[in-house]
């Protein structure tokens, strides 16, 4: 089927006149309706659920990379894209063709519309493409499906499916507006992808968040690992572009792991994904998975948007944090496996985030802040965002300047001192990562 850019532009066109995902009625009626017309596409194949408030993409690119390496064919849905929709859908580790995108949405245009036309509200834009992710899994067929949530877990589209392995990255403050303010609200929430009979695989998380997370595990009577007592991190190295670790898995250890990406949090991650495909086949004490596939799958891993040098001479780096739990994650990678002499952070961010927590959890390790904005309607007035850095870094730490590639040119303007010591990282939002990628000829992945 050849169909070009313009009819995959037009099907965004027409996705973008419904609800965006910031926008959400807590009902799951709408998507399990559609997925009834369409034969419940997301039973026929297990499914690999992650939620949580940091590294869901990053760990759910590595659970698909060890699928894949060891065999099966697999679905990935993550979201948001950095770049182009086809990178939600993912078959065999790799996005979908634009084609396939369209051709997808037409086929099941008409069962859209009859969901519509009985319901009081539209499908949202998640929705619909939650239903052509589990409708192209379904058709491909895949083997397995790696599926990340949208935001939060009971209420989410994806929930419809029963995950086979429930993943829960650790849990912090985000969406509050949707999931509360508390960290036990937020869990409880989150906690919701664990079914009954599942196997709940958590990141590290805060007393408050396990609490909620393990009594959820108890009430619907499913199996638990937890980072820190059944797999977790042995020890970890910076590596030239990336990292050496030792991870502890639930059948056994697994040393000598090249995992090309930076930052403790990205061996967390690891972990977790290890964890995940491990329960996925039954490992235990007395079956590991093949050491050297697992090698084989961390090394492939590809993380677009996390940490990820775009340019040498000098470095600039794109990262995706949003939220200050990510700025902190990823000025830690910064502070301890870099050794810049100067350091310039461009920063846009979205107005309903907390931009002084991100701020705050980058300003230790950031020399000097050049703010900026990006293409989002959402996105925050660089002067504002001038405002509240002014407590933050003072006023002779930033300039504003209003288009993002002006701002990445001036941050490489004040790094010209450094001739090899200097650093630029483009953060603040998956659309700021997203645009940066863009304008240093990145493809989408």
């Amino acid at each position: 089927m050849d169909i070009n850019l313009d009819e995959f532009f037009d099907v965004e066109n027409e996705l973008n006149q419904r609800w965006p995902e910031t926008k959400l009625e807590p009902s799951l009626d709408r998507i399990r309706a559609l997925a009834h017309v369409l034969g419940d596409p997301q039973t026929t194949y297990p499914v690999v659920q992650l939620t949580g408030t940091n590294g869901k993409t990053s760990t759910s690119r590595m659970t698909d990379a060890l699928f894949t390496r060891i065999g099966l064919r697999t679905g990935r849905y993550t979201s948001p894209h950095l770049q182009l929709a086809t990178e939600r859908i993912s078959l065999d580790n790799q996005p979908i063709s634009p084609d396939r995108y369209v051709e997808v949405y037409r086929d099941i245009e008409p069962y859209i519309a009859m969901v519509d036309s009985q319901s009081e509200i539209r499908m949202s834009k998640f929705e619909v493409l939650t239903g052509m992710a589990y409708a192209a899994f379904a058709d491909a067929p895949v083997d397995v499906a790696v599926v990340e949530v949208g935001m939060g877990g009971t209420w989410d589209a994806t929930s419809i499916a029963d995950a086979k392995i429930a993943v829960l990255t650790p849990i912090g403050l985000d969406h509050t507006d949707y999931l509360g303010t508390r960290i036990e609200d937020i869990a409880t929430e989150k906690a919701g992808i664990i079914k009954p009979g599942s196997v709940a695989v958590v990141g590290e998380q805060t007393p408050e968040a396990m609490k909620v997370i393990l009594e959820r595990v108890a009430s619907v009577d499913a199996t638990v690992a937890r980072f820190g007592s059944e797999f977790g991190v042995v020890s970890r190295s910076v590596a030239v572009g990336g990292q050496l670790i030792t991870l502890q898995g639930l059948g056994g250890v697994y040393e000598d792991i090249f995992l090309p990406l930076h930052g403790e949090h990205q061996a967390a991650n690891a972990a977790l994904a290890l964890a995940a495909v491990e329960a996925f086949f039954g490992a235990g004490a007395d079956r590991q998975l093949d050491v050297e596939a697992i090698r084989e799958g961390f090394a492939s891993v590809i993380t677009p948007g996390r940490l990820e040098r775009v340019k040498s001479a000098p470095n600039i780096f794109v990262d995706a944090a949003h939220n200050p739990h990510g700025a902190a994650a990823l000025a830690r990678a910064l502070d301890s496996e870099f050794g810049f002499r100067k350091l310039v952070a461009v920063v846009a961010v979205m107005s309903d985030k907390d931009a002084e927590g991100i701020l705050s959890a980058l300003e230790p390790v950031v020399h000097e802040l050049v703010i900026t904005t990006n293409s989002s309607p959402r996105a925050m007035d660089p002067d504002v965002l001038a405002g509240l850095a002014v407590p933050i870094f003072g006023e002779d730490r930033f300039e504003v300047r209003p288009r993002l590639d002006d701002a990445i040119e001036e941050a490489i303007h004040l790094t010209e001192d450094e001739l090899s010591g200097g650093g630029v990282i483009v953060t603040g939002s998956v659309v700021t990562a997203g645009e940066a990628r863009a304008l240093f000829g990145k493809e989408p992945a």
